[in-house]
């Protein structure tokens, strides 16, 4: 019988990014409902050590799959493992971070075991109470109708995702199949604060790789020599929305940005479906999903996809011309005005802080 929630935690050059340490959280409060455990598993070379890094975020046990074949993420030797993985332990609920590592391994998984899978999901729900709250939040569906049919104990995993450019939010469940399969976008859960010197078990799983696994030749990993800019590790996120005017705003926007510390750009995504920023820089549902500790939301008007992907930040600063727009419903401080008027004038009273504290 499957039971227990697996998380696959990735890890590059033996770093667990922070998406796996998010699911380990959701997984926590799943499992509680569910009344099972939570599972971490990590793959690579000499990185058992990292165990403990997955337990102290809320994993029970941890399955390590060391061996030097899976020193870089190559994706057949990375599929077979977690295939038979799988297979042995027969889990209950698979997720992945919504990551380029997971939506290249999570389908081919999916599909030689035999079950489905939700890609970049929003929300993840167990108990019916909570899903039928977050339905009447977001939406008039028929909750009646709904419990008719799966009743108030169902237990299967719904699993919430953006569909048709972000305008419908489907939920999916995957009544007749184990593993229930999820990739999970980054910035979307909340990661446990570490329990430091958490205790777990550790258990080695073994995989027989041949050399015909390795459809590819490495013959040479170059690191790039800066990191690319990841929005959803940003402290500090100063967006734009249509309401800047032009793209030559994000160069001002870039200002208020290199005078706060941890803080960088965003959008909403009119601006990056006009060409005016780059498509990794977009919050929302198409976009990513943001938690920063404060979001400046400059020109945006608050549209619900919009607000799906920043709303859990801490503190909210909207500026806006139009005293109704929705965002002023979401923010901690509202500003009616205009971003062009306003913006300069905080650049310089940002400047003239920097010059009277350096």
């Amino acid at each position: 019988m499957a039971k227990d929630l697996y998380v696959i935690a990735e890890q590059r050059d033996g770093h667990i990014q922070k998406v796996s340490l998010e699911l380990l959280g959701e997984a926590t409060k799943l499992a509680k409902e569910l009344g099972e455990n939570v599972v971490g598993v990590i793959l690579g070379s000499n990185i058992k050590d990292k165990a403990q890094e997955l337990i102290e975020h809320g994993a029970s046990k941890v399955i390590v799959v060391d061996d030097p074949m899976l020193a870089e993420y190559v994706t057949e030797p990375y599929a077979k493992a977690l295939t038979a993985l799988i297979k042995n332990y027969e889990p209950n609920i698979v997720l992945f971070g919504a990551t380029s590592i997971g939506r290249d391994i999570a389908p081919r998984v999916a599909a030689r075991v035999h079950t489905g899978l939700t890609a970049d999901c929003t929300r993840l729900d167990v108990d019916m109470n909570e899903y039928f709250d977050y339905l009447h939040a977001v939406s008039n569906a028929d909750t009646n109708a709904i419990e008719k049919r799966l009743g108030m104990d169902d237990k299967t995993l719904k699993m919430t995702r953006p569909a048709f450019g972000g305008n419908v939010m489907a939920t999916i469940r995957c009544a007749d199949h184990r593993p229930q399969m999820a990739t999970v976008r980054p910035g979307v859960m909340k990661k446990l604060d570490v329990i430091a010197g958490a205790t777990g078990e550790v258990e080695e799983f073994k995989v027989e790789f041949t050399p015909e696994d390795m459809n590819v030749t490495i013959k040479e990993v170059v690191k790039a020599t800066h990191k690319a800019v990841d929005i959803t590790e940003a402290k500090v996120l100063v967006s734009g929305g249509r309401g800047i005017g032009s793209p030559e705003f994000f160069g001002t926007l870039q200002e208020v940005a290199d005078l706060i510390e941890g803080a960088e750009i965003s959008s909403s995504r009119a601006n990056v479906d006009a060409g005016w920023i780059a498509r990794d820089r977009q919050v929302g549902q198409t976009g990513k999903t943001v938690r920063p500790e404060l979001y400046m939301a400059n020109g945006i008007s608050g549209a619900i996809q919009h607000l799906a992907g920043m709303e859990n930040s801490e503190c909210i600063i909207a500026i806006n011309k139009n005293d109704t727009a929705a965002i002023f419903e979401v923010a901690d401080l509202g500003i009616v005005g205009d971003v062009k008027v306003i913006i300069p004038k905080l650049i310089d009273a940002l400047k003239a802080y920097h010059e009277a504290n350096d």
